[in-house]
């Protein structure tokens, strides 16, 4: 195997050992002697600083009622590192801390369309966010990817245009992307936002993998691209994802407008429920004092997808990939080695290895996995060679 090891590598502080004891939805869902590649969920140990904070918390016994002044401090926490890292302004008055990326979104698609109205989404698209749209029946229409012998994928704009129509109410945007690991470039994202313009759309652009980009790559936040652009945009976010947090059900969700905010304001409390303190902590103790953690944690899966990278020039040359510019997750095309629409069961079987079920991210998702290289080296190698020898003993 190749690539290079970072000098401070966070995943060195985990074992296989202690992953199988996890009782995680990745780790808990498959047989003994399955590995767990599939689920976006980082096998990282938890960030020092975050740590501490949860730990205060505990410590203190406070965990009673949320102190009514957290929601407004995670707000100016999530402003400050907008700016910090992608000099985006964002106001911190129109955040609102939400428990989770796909239960903001679902109220999303509720409180800004209607039964009947169109939402468009990109394809391939993360799975929950396809259910969230059908299970509310709205109108589902897909923009695919267009794919790019220089970027890989990219965003096709004469593909939004022909997917809205006159019931189209919202534009959803997945930057950086999932699964393919693109980070649009602002010319995309401004021909994206044409669209949202020439036809009065709500734009919602999940962000949550903003953080995860690869060394010469950088997230350009949408609502940063000028005022027209943000007064149309809800951007969801969250620490989750890049400091592996997931399971404290926090993120957050900001308003390019007060316009914006105020419908959403409208919703009865007990229908959003409350974030925990933990999990406001945690996400204020993330973004204001986790940046060389994470700058460690961006190396050592850098060096993860240039190891994924090689392995598949040496091992598998018939398989067609791009690298992703951000993210810990593989799209890989596996049409060449006839495993049929759904590789990954292919992969389950034969190769004891779980990944993401290509089909589940709408129908360019045929033929395709994704893999999940946010784990040790070892697994990591692991994974890469049971799947070669499963491909090669068919």
């Amino acid at each position: 195997m190749h690539g290079v090891t970072p000098a401070r590598d966070p995943f060195d502080a985990v074992t296989l050992e202690q992953l199988r004891r996890r009782t995680g939805t990745k780790w808990s869902s498959y047989a003994a002697d399955v590995i767990p590649a599939w689920v976006a969920d980082s096998d990282a140990p938890m960030c020092p600083a975050v740590r501490s904070a949860i730990e205060g918390v505990l410590d203190a016994g406070d965990l009673g009622y949320p102190e009514r002044a957290l929601p407004a401090l995670v707000g100016e926490a999530f402003a400050e590192r907008m700016d910090v890292q992608f000099g985006w302004r964002a106001d911190a008055t129109l955040v609102r801390p939400v428990t989770d990326v796909v239960h903001a979104f679902s109220w999303l698609i509720d409180r800004y369309t209607a039964t009947g109205d169109g939402v468009v989404l990109q394809a391939p698209v993360y799975p929950p966010f396809i259910e969230a749209v059908d299970r509310l029946e709205r109108r589902l229409a897909f923009h695919e990817l267009a794919r790019d012998d220089r970027l890989g994928w990219r965003l096709d704009p004469e593909g939004v245009e022909a997917a809205v129509d006159d019931h189209t109410r919202v534009l959803v945007l997945v930057n950086p992307h999932n699964p393919t690991g693109r980070c649009f470039t602002s010319d995309e994202l401004r021909a994206f936002g044409e669209v949202a313009i020439a036809h009065d759309l709500v734009v919602v652009a999940d962000e949550i993998h903003a953080e995860l980009t690869h060394t010469a790559h950088h997230h350009i936040p949408f609502a940063s691209l000028g005022s027209e652009f943000a007064a149309r945009t809800i951007t969801l976010s969250s620490v989750s994802k890049a400091f592996n947090l997931g399971g404290l059900r926090g993120a957050v969700v900001h308003f390019g407008s007060s316009e914006l905010m105020e419908r959403w304001d409208e919703i009865p409390a007990f229908h959003l429920g409350e974030v925990s303190t933990p999990s406001m902590v945690a996400s204020i103790a993330a973004w204001r004092d986790g940046g060389a953690w994470l700058d460690d944690m961006r190396a050592a899966l850098t060096a993860r997808r240039d190891r994924v990278a090689a392995f598949i020039a040496e091992h598998l040359p018939d398989l067609c990939w791009w690298p992703p510019q951000a993210t810990y997750l593989a799209w890989l095309d596996m049409t060449t080695y006839e495993l049929g629409d759904d590789p990954a069961a292919f992969f389950e079987t034969q190769a004891r290895v779980a990944l993401s079920h290509g089909p589940e991210f709408g129908p360019p998702g045929r033929g395709f996995v994704r893999l999940n290289f946010a784990t040790t080296v070892g697994v990591l190698d692991e994974v890469l060679e049971r799947m070669v020898t499963a491909l090669d003993h068919r």
